[in-house]
Order: C-alpha cells, then sequence, then structure tokens
C-alpha cells in the first residue's frame, strides 16, 4: 500500500465515479479499477461496493477513507512546508490585516526593513473568522492581523492591543455639541455597519444590544472608507475603530467616544502553530508583537 494508491482510492471516493476520478489524475480508467483491486488484494478485504449503480464505501473502506483522507492531507500540508524551505530566497512575507491596521503596520514594515531589506512583503485584507483560519491553513498566508478571537488547536492567537469603536458624524450633526453621547442618543440616526459576517458588525449590535437600544441600520458597506464617505455627505453616522480614525480625512468629519465598554475590543495576531516558517518571516512576526510592548 503506498501513497499513490491512497489518492486513487480517495478520488474515487470524492468524485464518486470510476470515470470522472480517472480524468482527474490523467490516468486510463481501466488502470485505475487495476489499480484498486490490486489494493484490495494488499489489504485482504473489499473496500468499495460495485453492486449498486453508485460508488459506495464498504465498512472497512469508510474506515479507510477517513485515515487515507487525514494522510493525504498531511502529506500535502509537508509538500507545502518544503516548497517554503525551498523558496527561501525568493524572499517574500504573505500577511493578511484588517483595514483599521493601516496607521501603524507602515512603521512595523519600516523597523523590519532595516534587518531584511530584500525581503517582499504582501499584504492582503482578510476580514471574517473562516476567511483567517482558511487562509492560515491553506498556506495562502503566513500571519493574520484580526479583530477575530480565533480559538483553535492548530492556530496560535496572540492579543496585540485594545482599542474602541469611536462614532463619526457629519459636523452639520446636532449631536457634535453634546458633551456626552450616549447610545440612547443614537435613537433614530441612520447608521452605517459592517456587512454580515464581519466582526465590526457583531461587535456594534452586541453594544446596542447590551445598552438595550436598537439601531437604525440604513447601509450596510464592507469597507471603513466606504462609511466615511456616507457621514461625509450627512446621510448617516457610524461607529469605527480608533486605529483607523488617527487621521481624519477632513474637517466635515466628527469624532465622538461614547463611554460604554462594550465598544472596547481587542486586535490578534494569529498564525499557524505548527507551520514552518523561514528566520526571516519569524523575526517579522516577532517584531509585530514587540511594536506593542
Amino acid at each position: 500500500m503506498d501513497l499513490k494508491q491512497l489518492n486513487y482510492f480517495v478520488s474515487i471516493v470524492d468524485h464518486r465515479s470510476f470515470s470522472k476520478a480517472a480524468e482527474k489524475l490523467h490516468i486510463s480508467q481501466p488502470s485505475l479499477s487495476n489499480a484498486v483491486k490490486s489494493l484490495e488484494s494488499e489489504l485482504g478485504f473489499q473496500i468499495l461496493d460495485r453492486n449498486t449503480r453508485n460508488i459506495e464505501l464498504t465498512e472497512a473502506g469508510t474506515i479507510l477513507y477517513k485515515k487515507a483522507s487525514r494522510l493525504l492531507l498531511e502529506m500535502e500540508s509537508v509538500k507545502k512546508e518544503m516548497e517554503d524551505v525551498k523558496n527561501i530566497g525568493s524572499g517574500e512575507i504573505q500577511l493578511g490585516m484588517i483595514e483599521s491596521v493601516k496607521h501603524w503596520i507602515p512603521k512595523v514594515i519600516l523597523q523590519y526593513n532595516d534587518d531584511f531589506p530584500n525581503m517582499r512583503i504582501k499584504l492582503t485584507e482578510v476580514l471574517s473568522g473562516n476567511d483567517v483560519k482558511n487562509s492560515l491553513r491553506n498556506y495562502k498566508t503566513h500571519a493574520i492581523i484580526t479583530n477575530q478571537f480565533i480559538q483553535e488547536d492548530d492556530i496560535e492567537t496572540i492579543p496585540l492591543y485594545n482599542e474602541k469603536l469611536v462614532l463619526v458624524l457629519h459636523q452639520s450633526n446636532p449631536l457634535t455639541n453634546k458633551t456626552t453621547i450616549t447610545f440612547k442618543d443614537l435613537i433614530g440616526e441612520p447608521f452605517i455597519i459592517s456587512s454580515e459576517g464581519f466582526q465590526t458588525r457583531e461587535d456594534v449590535l452586541s453594544a446596542f444590544e447590551m445598552e438595550g437600544v436598537i439601531p437604525t441600520i440604513k447601509y450596510e458597506i464592507e469597507r471603513f472608507e466606504t462609511a466615511l464617505s456616507l457621514v461625509r455627505e450627512g446621510i448617516g453616522i457610524s461607529l469605527i475603530p480608533e486605529n483607523y480614525l488617527q487621521a481624519l480625512p477632513d474637517h466635515t468629519l466628527v469624532k465622538k467616544c461614547i463611554d460604554s465598554p462594550s465598544l472596547d475590543r481587542t486586535v490578534y495576531l494569529t498564525y499557524l502553530k505548527n507551520r514552518y516558517v523561514s528566520p526571516a518571516i519569524h523575526a517579522f512576526i516577532n517584531k509585530t508583537k514587540l511594536f506593542f510592548t
């Protein structure tokens, strides 16, 4: 029994067809059938039930399929890690991030460039919790800065800093004249909120719920810049991470803090625990951690 035989078997089960699996594997269907028969002969038991129109697993085949799938996935991870080792010379870091880190991540990169001037850095936005997990596990990113708390056995999640969500208004909004703003002051105001699947949306709705207030959701957006453009026209208000608002683009926008612990959130650094990374990539992860200590 070898990996090629197991790959053939798993492919047949996944495609529910000898012909489709053969096409995918670029071998003839008779060769694929013979490979499975050879595997069954070696094992001493039947793994596929061929007495039905559809391909069905026997009880032993079900067990083998689960074990083989896990083994092949692990081998794929090993191959990708070896590619990483081979490609260290290409010198690229793949970093996922949320939109609100745009003001401080350049400072980390500037420090990093002093030690690793030849490394390339690829920055991509990774937003939802599922996207974070999939991106790390599929080796699309080496590390991700996120406001999602990821609790998985294979993923390290390190808190970097806490920040508040702050209210952004057009300068003509009467609320800008109030010294103190509460959630009740926001009742009836046309509210701009992140789309479903974004952690910021969950944070905002949770804050309103804790305060016993229902927001009047008028607009849904995917980027904070879009929210600010709507506020700039005076057609709504929004709650935005304070780090994103370090420098407001113009005087038409006013930010106000709402005194509520429900608007506090944490930003995390996440990466795979057992993935091999080059010393250069490990150094970038450490610099990001140390930036907030």
